[in-house]
């Protein structure tokens, strides 16, 4: 099968992929804040720690 004859994605197909993705991208950020604040020593060692990651502190608080 060529590229040509393979079917193009729906929109609706796509949009729902992204939402998923989307999702599990919160999900996963939500648990490395959680364990970055488990490991880190103190408050000011996990916002750092957190800031170099480039995650919110209140993902943190999101239960999955």
């Amino acid at each position: 099968m060529t590229l040509a004859q393979q079917a193009v994605p729906s929109p609706g197909r796509i949009a729902a992929a992204r939402e998923i993705e989307s999702l599990h991208n919160a999900e996963q950020c939500s648990r490395a804040a959680r364990t970055v604040a488990d490991h880190a020593d103190d408050a000011a060692d996990c916002q750092r720690l957190l800031d170099m990651l480039g995650l919110d502190p209140a993902l943190g608080k999101q239960r999955d």
